[in-house]
């Protein structure tokens, strides 16, 4: 734990105890909030059992790495593997396993470049499509389930929070993500 400093006024009468935690902003130190939203991700993150198919029939549920490539490639249209790498960071050997996973799967297709070039394209199937639908479907569900008893104002703020801190790891990555 950061050492506990006394920082006197400058009449040297009020006493206030400070932990020095992090980057000061404006006066503020961010390091106890940083501390909590690193401790909240990681419990999150944790949490995604109540939204994937880990516990659960792969028949009735997408793999996590199915339900995000699928998402960018509903977004973007039809990605070959550079493209993948390029918007992911992952290896090229991590994503051919993923995407024969999901041709396996009947999730995705590869089809020739719609814009003539030599690398084919995966794209979504009608089946992957539905299942995608369906999962996301099922994802909102539990999180309006969780977000019932918040005011809109409040969830409004969450997702504007939220977006923010993607929008900042992705800048950082730079590998911004499309948004519908």
């Amino acid at each position: 734990m950061p050492p506990v400093v006394d920082l006197r006024s400058t009449s040297g009468t009020r006493t206030r105890r400070h932990r020095r935690t992090g980057r000061r902003h404006g006066g503020v130190d961010k390091g106890e909030p940083t501390r909590q939203v690193e401790f909240e991700a990681m419990l999150l993150s944790r949490h995604g059992h109540l939204f994937g198919s880990r516990g659960r029939s792969a028949d009735r549920h997408l793999e996590r790495s199915a339900y995000t490539l699928l998402s960018r490639i509903q977004l973007d249209g039809p990605m070959s593997i550079g493209e993948l790498h390029e918007a992911f960071g992952l290896d090229t050997s991590t994503l051919n396993r993923q995407t024969a996973a999901m041709m396996r799967a009947g999730l995705a297709d590869r089809i020739p470049d719609p814009e003539g070039g030599i690398a084919r394209k995966f794209r979504i199937t009608e089946r992957g499509e539905k299942r995608l639908n369906d999962d996301r479907a099922r994802c909102l569900s539990v999180l309006e389930g969780l977000l019932d008893d918040w005011d809109p104002e409040e969830v409004v703020r969450f997702a504007s929070s939220l977006q923010r801190l993607n929008r900042s790891i992705e800048s950082l990555d730079g590998r911004p993500w499309p948004r519908p």
